[in-house]
């Protein structure tokens, strides 16, 4: 997964170690700068460059802690996860039933925090000037796993937009991403039709529909603002008219069904043994606005906020 450029940590390919140098940041502090160890993340490529920022952040005040965040996708990050290879899952959407069991089969107890929050842009040709907001109906139409072979061109979606042939472009089947997207449109998590482009690179999306002029796709809606001359985002519509992507409608629920928080799952042995890691993690919470901000994703609310600091104090008891 290539990352949105909106960190200032430097990211390699999967296993990804953060040497981490400090670059900017607001209301930090953690330790005195004496700790030392290794804090191993995985899973969600949308949430990894949130984590990348936090430990870019940390780096600052622990610079002897290395965090190493590898994107599997979410469902790849649970598998690592519940497994005991890692000590924080990053992830899109909540974990699983079935999940939960593979968990609770290796013994690995753990604790969910709502780190932010992001909305799911969908996106189209930026010369495309017939869509300009859908409906969740509209979506279905185009998306279904009926729709495939049969809803072809724009034309079949409705009446009045031209006959331009889709190109379709979307997450691959291990993100969390194709979880949250499918169930919110289609009615049922992982229900698509196959014939178009998946990816866990949200880059070939870009690419894709910036380059056809009837493509269509979706993500996380920080990268599609990042690339305003590449894809033009769509309103939708959820059930009470056109609203327009951003941090307000995400925040005060407005932008539905395509708003979402995003998690981390820390295992809670780790963070009983770990100094670094309950330092880190502490550390992520109490910076949480200015680590959303510097990732380009939208902050928690009030109420959010204050579960996320339950569920910490949760985890040191």
């Amino acid at each position: 997964m290539n990352f949105p450029q909106r960190t200032a940590a430097a990211v390699g390919a999967a296993g990804l170690a953060l040497s981490l140098a400090a670059c900017g940041g607001g209301q930090q502090a953690a330790g005195d700068g004496g700790l030392s160890g290794t804090i191993a993340v995985d899973g969600s490529s949308t949430v990894a460059p949130l984590t990348s920022a936090a430990a870019t952040q940390f780096a600052e005040v622990e610079p002897d802690v290395q965090v190493t965040v590898a994107t599997s996708g979410t469902g790849g990050g649970f598998k690592a996860f519940c497994a005991g290879e890692t000590d924080i899952s990053n992830a899109s959407r909540p974990i699983k039933d079935e999940e939960i069991a593979a968990c609770d089969e290796a013994g690995t107890e753990y604790t969910e925090i709502v780190i932010a929050n992001d909305g799911l842009s969908v996106v189209v040709n930026p010369e495309n000037d017939w869509a300009q907001c859908l409906t969740v109906e509209q979506l279905n139409t185009i998306w279904a796993p009926e729709a495939e072979g049969e809803v072809m061109s724009w034309k079949d979606v409705d009446p009045s937009f031209p006959d331009e042939p889709l190109d379709l472009y979307g997450a691959g089947t291990d993100s969390g991403t194709f979880d949250y997207f499918t169930e919110a449109i289609n009615g049922e998590e992982g229900a698509t039709r196959a014939d178009y482009t998946p990816t866990e690179d949200d880059n070939v999306t870009v690419q894709g529909v910036q380059g056809s002029p009837g493509a269509l796709g979706y993500f996380g809606l920080s990268y599609a603002e990042e690339n305003p001359d590449a894809v033009k985002i769509l309103d939708i519509d959820g059930g009470d008219g056109c609203v327009t992507p951003s941090s307000e409608t995400v925040q005060d629920g407005t932008y539905t069904p395509l708003g979402r928080p995003l998690f981390i799952y820390v295992n809670n042995a780790s963070y009983a043994d770990n100094e670094a890691l309950q330092t880190f993690v502490d550390f992520y919470l109490e910076n949480e606005a200015s680590i959303a901000e510097e990732a380009l994703f939208i902050g928690l609310t009030e109420e959010q906020a204050g579960t996320a600091r339950t569920e910490l104090d949760s985890l040191k008891g």
